[in-house]
């Protein structure tokens, strides 16, 4: 038996959204710049099916088809950003309160045989 993928059939109505934005944002930009389709599929390497399915923010679309498109417009640049932790507030301040340190590695040599 097949687990059903809930992230693709019931995603959190957030992520669904902002997907669908990504898409619509998309499609706006290749449009903007007078592309069809079938021009940015080949410059990103995939068919033209991808691009329609990314750009309908379908949920089943991989990350690296929105990651093409975004280099294909010249907007990779903000996904940089995307997680980066030194931004994360919460796990800052839970990384904070909770006291521990992370385990480093010793520079010097011992003695220990």
């Amino acid at each position: 038996m097949t687990a059903k993928n809930l992230l693709t059939s019931a995603p959190p109505y957030e992520v669904e959204q902002a997907i669908k934005r990504l898409g619509k944002d998309l499609r706006t930009a290749r449009l903007r710049r007078n592309l069809t389709i079938d021009q940015v599929a080949g410059k990103i390497g995939t068919g033209p099916r991808a691009v329609m399915d990314a750009e309908k923010g379908k949920l089943s679309t991989g990350i690296a088809t929105y990651a093409a498109l975004l280099w294909a417009y010249d907007l990779l640049g903000p996904m940089n950003e995307l997680a980066d932790p030194a931004k994360d507030r919460e796990g800052l301040t839970l990384e904070s309160l909770s006291g521990r340190e992370r385990a480093r590695t010793s520079r010097e040599l011992d003695n220990d045989f």
